[in-house]
């Protein structure tokens, strides 16, 4: 009797970094996990966008942040702009409020550390797929500490009143707080995807956010979430 074939990866990633060994460390992490592999590699930010056009099935970039030649800030930013499809991951030794905001605002969906464990390398890749976000334990920490104490120094007001949103964007809201993704939002609500990915840009134009994490931190801040 002849053996079942293994079924195919659903996520397909590109690692993107200038060393080739760190390459290599994130392949063997990875070389167990049945639902991902790695189908391309780029030791620059213009190889990387060579491999995305050659690599159309590419659904999660990882992307180191301190590539020659082009930022991985940069690289987030084009990726984004040329193939929206695609999730990124960024990764960097340091996590200050600076280079996280960065990778936020250029579209980024996540940010790991490097020393970052098998398992919590295998949950961000599958979070950032699934349309979610995806912070290493310390860069979440650091977000939330930013949020209560804001650059100027000052406690956060809430002088100004909150945008109105309607009640299935509050609903929406909810859920993006709860890491829900669109898929997982859709079904929850009997929507579609396309409507629920309609509605979160509304949201974000309506709150001026530019970033998930910004929308979270505003409704926080506005007490629109629990």
């Amino acid at each position: 009797m002849t053996e079942p074939l293994p079924s195919p990866a659903r996520i397909h990633v590109l690692l993107a970094d200038d060393h080739q060994l760190v390459i290599e460390g994130i392949k063997t992490l990875l070389r167990q996990e049945a639902d991902i592999r790695v189908v391309a590699q780029a030791s620059n930010g213009a190889e990387a966008l060579r491999c995305l056009h050659n690599h159309p099935e590419v659904n999660v970039a990882i992307v180191d942040l301190n590539m020659p030649q082009m930022s991985g800030v940069e690289l987030t930013r084009l990726i984004h702009g040329q193939r929206p499809d695609v999730r990124v991951l960024a990764l960097s030794m340091s996590h200050d409020h600076a280079s996280v905001t960065e990778v936020l605002e250029a579209g980024g969906a996540g940010y790991l550390l490097k020393n970052t464990s098998k398992a919590e390398l295998s949950n961000a890749i599958r979070s950032v797929a699934a349309g979610s976000t995806f912070f290493s334990p310390e860069v979440g920490t650091m977000l939330l500490q930013n949020m209560r104490t804001p650059a100027n120094g000052r406690a956060a007001t809430t002088e100004h009143r909150p945008v109105g949103l309607t009640s299935r964007e509050k609903e929406i809201l909810q859920l993006i707080a709860r890491e829900f993704s669109n898929a997982d939002i859709a079904g929850q609500l009997f929507i579609s995807e396309r409507t629920v990915e309609t509605h979160r840009r509304n949201i974000l134009v309506k709150t001026s956010c530019k970033s998930v994490i910004g929308l979270i931190q505003y409704a926080l801040r506005h007490k629109l979430i629990s």
